[in-house]
């Protein structure tokens, strides 16, 4: 007998019929010899009604009172699915999320699970009923028993957490498509259905905006090895896999508060080469990289700057052994990159062995601005300069001095409470991981860039730690190549995104910080879009991010900033060319097939 959780999202029971249809689904399962609890997401639209009809009450109403009102929506959904499995001969019961015993942080509209206490859950479950759990919500821990809303994907994070809580054989999650698509079909109508895909490729691109899972419930599954299945509510197609990390025993308490880094990783084994003041015009990047790639030389790190007039600087890494091709590469293009024989713009090619890569990694850094800043922070503290930075959803990255390498290992290690181990120890993707599983394009963010910032220890600790303090996320981040002198003063531009609306709160403080730091001016662009590439595979395949780059420079699409880090390339482009990247990358890397996936209205 298994233990199965399933979850079923607002369209799924967004009518009596489609209540019937999920209850005959719960009661086949159970007949097929499964345990069964159901965790249920508010009628259809029912979520937005109720948030409607609360803003024609009051322009501002209390976090509080929205939470006593939005838990309703759930309440019904639960009652209802609980009647037609009764109606069906299958015992059922329903149950709120205080009764279930989920327990979270007594932070209204937005709280995180801290425990489940899964005592009555079991006790239903063995005695045959199917237990209907109502998603999105919880009860505090205070003594006031307040009832606590999740926020944003909170009926995906109530299930895993459910599934986790429960050691669940498997957590299924059903929805209005298919299962995980290669990218947004309503954008790509030829996207592809993946039949599996791991948690970290999941994370990356649920946080880049795909919607079928909320990255708080992937972190979930990431830390706890629960099997997930993401599954279409009409069909009994298999759907796609997400495949967790092996179940190891851990505690529930702290579910969501789990250490945000698992790990500082290090390598040793790098080097350098950057090429300053390059034309920025569309196929550069692609030129270089494609070169890089013809010497089957596999790169880890790359950055692109913000532009100052018309020119930019592009950093990379390699492995120390594949420097010297590396190296006659970049030399040998620098001058065949100007724009026309008399252009007097010279690239300039500049080589560093003397650097080592150190990294936190770990899912549980998601949606928590205040992990970076906190690595920065500690490297300051430590008298550690930042020479390039990386960021993906599950990993930070910087570059140092290598002689500095031991001493921010260990301040890294103190400050998360965690051990390290060298990055050479990874285990590489199976060969049969696709280089690229999927594309994704972000047309919410916003770019701020703050230019001649003191190029010294803990620059980017203090704009980063204001910016967390003020609870503003930050995703790409990029600290420019080039020193230039300012008053004597060398100095580098740091470019960072940002949520949209997000984007004047950071120049508010960013600006505020400018002027106590010394920096230059700060600069905002909401018209931009960023599009990304991620995959397992690409982490020993050499070439990945040339295709990327050339799939752009073919469309003339401009590239604008580059960041990247082990399984994720992203590149951020005019807002016009946003869709038009997405389907240039997503057909370059074979994602397209013949079959069209419909995603209902």
């Amino acid at each position: 007998m298994a233990l199965i959780v399933q979850k079923y999202g607002g369209t799924s029971v967004g009518s009596v019929e489609r209540i019937q249809a999920v209850a005959q689904r719960v009661r086949q399962t159970v007949a097929e010899g499964n345990q069964v609890a159901v965790v249920v997401s508010a009628m259809g639209k029912t979520t937005d009604g109720l948030v409607k009809l609360a803003q024609e009450i009051s322009s501002q109403p209390s976090r509080r009172e929205m939470d006593m009102l939005l838990s309703t929506g759930e309440q019904v959904s639960i009652a209802l699915l609980s009647m037609a499995l009764q109606a069906l001969g299958q015992d059922a019961i329903s149950l709120t999320g205080a009764q279930v015993g989920i327990v979270t942080e007594s932070e209204h509209t937005r709280a995180r699970i801290l425990d489940i206490r899964t005592d009555r859950i079991r006790r239903h479950l063995q005695d045959g009923k199917v237990v209907v759990v109502a998603g999105f919500q919880g009860i505090s821990q205070s003594s006031d028993l307040e009832i606590t809303t999740l926020g944003r994907g909170g009926s995906d994070t109530s299930a895993v957490a459910v599934a986790a809580a429960l050691q669940a054989d498997t957590c299924e999650i059903y929805t209005d498509v298919p299962g995980i698509l290669t990218t947004d079909p309503r954008l790509v109508p030829d996207a592809q259905l993946m039949r599996d895909i791991t948690c970290d490729e999941m994370l990356e691109l649920a946080s880049l905006g795909a919607k079928v899972l909320h990255p708080r419930a992937v972190e979930i599954a990431r830390n706890y090895g629960v099997p997930l299945v993401v599954r279409s509510s009409w069909t009994q197609e298999p759907g796609t896999r997400v495949i967790a990390p092996l179940r190891s025993p851990r505690s529930l308490e702290g579910l969501e508060l789990a250490h945000p880094v698992d790990a500082v990783e290090f390598d040793t084994n790098q080097a350098k080469v950057a090429l300053l003041r390059i034309p920025d015009r569309p196929g550069i990047a692609a030129r270089l990289f494609g070169e890089i790639a013809a010497q089957n030389l596999n790169i880890d790190l790359v950055i692109q700057s913000i532009h100052e007039g018309n020119t930019n600087d592009i950093a990379f890494t390699v492995a120390q052994p594949s420097l010297v091709r590396a190296e006659a590469v970049a030399a040998a293009i620098a001058p065949a990159l100007r724009e026309t024989p008399t252009d007097t713009t010279q690239a300039e090619v500049i080589v560093d062995q003397r650097i080592a890569k150190v990294s936190i990694a770990g899912a549980g850094m998601i949606g928590r601005p205040g992990v970076a800043a906190k690595m920065f922070s500690t490297l300051a503290a430590a008298g550690v300069n930042i020479q390039m930075i990386s960021t993906s959803e599950v990993k930070v990255s910087c570059t140092i001095d290598a002689e500095d390498c031991d001493l921010a290992i260990t301040a890294l290690c103190n400050a998360f409470q965690v051990t390290c181990s060298p990055l050479e120890a990874e285990s590489a993707a199976p060969s049969a991981t696709p280089e690229v599983r999927g594309a994704a394009l972000d047309l919410k963010q916003a770019q701020v860039a703050v230019r001649h910032v003191p190029d010294r220890p803990g620059m980017a600790a203090r704009i980063f730690a204001l910016l967390a303090e003020a609870g503003v996320s930050v995703d790409m981040i990029i600290q420019s190549q080039r020193c230039r002198l300012v008053n004597g003063l060398a100095t580098r531009d740091i470019a960072f995104t940002v949520a949209q609306a997000d984007a004047e709160q950071a120049r508010t403080i960013v600006e505020a910080a400018a002027t106590e730091l010394g920096c230059g001016e700060v600069l905002v662009n909401v018209a931009i879009a960023k599009v990304s590439v991620v995959g397992m595979g690409m982490i020993e395949t050499p070439g990945v991010a040339a295709r990327m780059f050339k799939a752009l420079a073919d469309d003339g699409i401009n590239i604008q900033m580059i960041a990247t880090s082990e399984i994720k390339i992203s590149c951020l482009v005019n807002e016009a060319d946003g869709v038009k990247a997405l389907k240039a990358v997503h057909g370059a890397f074979g994602l397209s097939g013949s079959e069209r996936v419909v995603v209902p209205a």
